[in-house]
C-alpha cells in the first residue's frame, strides 16, 4: 500500500536528486534535498485538509489529483508563480524574468521580496477564511472543547467569518503594512495589502461557493439516482450516474488546486532564504509537493481521518497560525523553521489527542460502560 501510493514520489525524488547532482554538483543536491524537506514540513497540514476533501472523490479523480494536479502544483506554483511575480514587479516578459533569475539571481530575489506584502496578504486572507469557516461551524467532535463550543455558537451569525477577516485585514493594513519589509528597507504598502487581501477573500468565496454548490447538487443527484436505480432494477435497465458527479468532482479538484496554491506561498517565499536558483527551487519544492500529494491520497485510502478524528482540527489550527504568520511577515521576518514547527506541533498534538480518545473509547467499550463517546471526547481535549 505504501509503495503503491508513494511509488511515484520515491521515483521523482531519486531522479530529481540525481539530476541535480549531475547537472549542478553536490551543492545543488544538498539544497534540493533541504528544499524538499522544507516543503513537506510546511505543507503537511495541507495534506490533512486536502484529504478531507479528496475522500469525497472517486478513484478516478484521485488519480487526476496525483497526475494532472501535480503538474499544476509543480509547474504552476513552484516554477511559473515566482516567474510571474518577477515579471509583474519588474514589468518585463516571462522569458526575460527567467533570464533575470539565471543571470542576476540577487536582483531576482529583491524583486520577489518587494512583492512579498501582496503575496502574504492574498495568501493570509485565503487561509484565514479556511480557518474561520472551520472554527465557527458546529461539529460532532470537538478537540479544544472549551474554545470550540462557544465559537460554534457564534458561528450562527451570518457572514461572521467574512467580517472578522476584513477586520483583520484592516488591522494589518494600518499596522504591519505601513512599515512593510522590502529589499530597500521598510515602506508603506497599505494600499497593496488591502487590494491583495480583498482579492484573496474574493477568491476564497468564489471557489468555495462553487465547490459547495456542486457538492450540494451532487448529493441531490445521488438521492435522485438512487431512486432511479431502484426503479431500473425492476425494469432491468441500467442507470448512468457520471454527468453531475463529474462536474462536482471537477470543481472540488479546482478547489484543491487553489488550496495548494495558497499553502505554497510560504514555501515559495521561504525557499528564497535558501537559494536564488529558480531551477533548484522548482526541483526541491516539486519533490516535496509530490509527497504532499501522495500523503493526501494515503490518508484517504487508509481512513486515517476517520480513525483520528482530531487530525483535521489540528491541521486547521495550523492553517490559522500560518495565516497569522503570513500577515506578520509583511513587516517582520520570521524563520521558516518556526513556521514549519508550529504546524508540525499542532498536528502532532491533535494526533496524540486522537490516540488518547481511541484508547479511552476502547477501554470503556471493554469495560462495558454506557455512553463512552462524550466522556472520551472531553478527556481527549488538550
Amino acid at each position: 500500500m505504501v509503495l503503491k501510493t508513494f511509488g511515484w514520489s520515491f521515483a521523482v525524488t531519486a531522479l530529481g536528486l540525481a539530476f541535480a547532482a549531475w547537472q549542478w554538483g553536490w551543492e545543488a543536491f544538498g539544497i534540493v534535498l533541504i528544499l524538499s524537506i522544507l516543503e513537506i514540513s510546511l505543507s503537511f497540514d495541507n495534506a490533512v485538509v486536502n484529504a478531507g476533501i479528496l475522500k469525497k472523490m472517486n478513484a478516478f479523480w484521485q488519480k487526476i489529483f496525483l497526475t494532472i494536479g501535480i503538474l499544476i502544483a509543480v509547474f504552476g506554483m513552484r516554477l511559473v508563480f515566482p516567474v510571474v511575480i518577477v515579471a509583474i514587479s519588474a514589468k518585463v516578459g516571462p522569458i526575460e524574468a527567467v533570464q533575470l533569475a539565471m543571470d542576476q539571481p540577487a536582483k531576482y530575489e529583491d524583486l520577489v521580496t518587494d512583492a512579498h506584502a501582496a503575496i502574504a496578504a492574498f495568501g493570509g486572507m485565503f487561509l484565514l477564511m479556511i480557518f474561520l469557516d472551520f472554527i465557527f461551524e458546529e461539529r460532532e467532535h470537538k478537540w479544544l472543547a472549551w474554545l470550540e463550543r462557544p465559537l460554534a455558537k457564534l458561528g450562527k451569525v451570518d457572514m461572521l467569518s467574512v467580517c472578522i477577516a476584513l477586520i483583520v485585514l484592516l488591522i494589518t493594513a494600518v499596522t504591519f503594512a505601513t512599515n512593510a519589509h522590502t529589499s530597500t528597507g521598510h515602506v508603506d504598502k497599505s494600499a497593496t495589502v488591502l487590494l491583495s487581501g480583498v482579492a484573496g477573500l474574493i477568491t476564497y468565496l468564489v471557489v468555495g461557493g462553487l465547490s459547495g454548490y456542486f457538492e450540494d447538487k451532487l448529493e441531490e443527484e445521488e438521492e435522485r439516482e438512487h431512486e432511479e436505480e431502484e426503479k431500473a432494477k425492476k425494469e432491468g435497465k441500467p442507470v448512468s450516474a457520471i454527468g453531475l458527479a463529474g462536474k462536482a468532482a471537477f470543481f472540488l479538484f479546482l478547489y484543491l488546486e487553489v488550496l495548494d496554491a495558497s499553502f505554497s506561498f510560504d514555501g515559495v517565499i521561504g525557499a528564497f532564504a535558501i537559494t536564488n536558483h529558480i531551477f533548484w527551487m522548482a526541483l526541491g519544492l516539486g519533490i516535496g509537493a509530490m509527497y504532499v500529494r501522495s500523503l493526501t491520497v494515503y490518508l484517504v485510502r487508509q481512513g486515517t481521518l476517520d480513525d483520528y478524528v482530531y487530525l483535521e482540527h489540528g491541521a486547521h489550527y495550523a492553517i490559522g497560525a500560518l495565516a497569522v504568520i503570513l500577515l506578520v511577515t509583511i513587516q517582520h521576518e520570521i524563520s521558516e523553521i518556526i513556521t514549519g514547527l508550529v504546524g508540525v506541533f499542532l498536528i502532532a498534538a491533535s494526533f496524540w489527542s486522537s490516540v488518547r480518545r481511541n484508547k479511552a473509547l476502547e477501554a470503556e467499550g471493554n469495560a462495558g460502560g454506557g455512553g463512552p463517546g462524550e466522556k472520551a471526547e472531553v478527556s481527549s481535549g488538550v
